[in-house]
């Protein structure tokens, strides 16, 4: 059994984030629909917060469109998602869907020419791999500031323990040090 080793810089095409544009071949309008589960990679799909956990599905439903610069790929991207509440850090579990819409640009073509590398992505042979893509989607719609309800009265400042587990009159009274004494004195009595 041989394994295949794309060269550097080449999309692997046993990825499954990697689609094969043969069929399309370079006919504008020409367009394949896919869906495919794919575990999520290795390296963290998310925020600091909050993030599609390691190996857990991403739901692609996606179009393959070929135009004349190159190939569009549009459709949605699903996955659940945890991480803690910004307030009060507890676990946070969610799904997110991200609209995914990105032009692989073809070689050779004047928008190939006329952008770099970084701005816009490839079709390298009849290959292109849309896990950047699908990542940028899915972290541009995570919130920055995830909650665990949206009334999440979050910690005390003081003793740093959850409000909801408080009890409604829970506060920390804070002397001026100038009325300690007396207040010592006072309560002795």
């Amino acid at each position: 059994m041989s394994t295949h080793h794309p060269l550097p810089g080449h999309p692997n095409p046993a990825s499954p984030w990697v689609f094969n544009t043969r069929e399309l071949g370079r006919r504008p309008g020409t367009m394949r629909s896919y869906q495919r589960t794919i575990p999520a990679p290795a390296e963290r799909l998310g925020l600091e917060t909050i993030g599609v956990p390691e190996g857990s599905d991403v739901e692609l439903d996606v179009r393959l469109e070929s135009a004349t610069e190159g190939v569009y790929v549009s459709g949605t991207a699903h996955a659940p998602v945890v991480g803690e509440c910004a307030r009060c850090l507890d676990p946070v579990t969610d799904e997110v869907t991200a609209h995914v819409g990105e032009l692989f640009a073809y070689p050779d073509t004047a928008t190939d020419a006329t952008t770099d590398e970084d701005e816009l992505p490839r079709v390298v042979g009849d290959f292109l791999d849309v896990e950047q893509t699908v990542r940028d989607a899915l972290i541009g719609d995570l919130p920055m500031a995830p909650l665990c309800r949206p009334d999440c009265p979050g910690l005390c400042v003081e003793c740093g323990e959850k409000w909801a587990d408080l009890a409604p009159d829970h506060g920390h009274e804070t002397l001026d040090p100038r009325w300690a004494a007396l207040r010592e004195r006072l309560s002795a009595d």
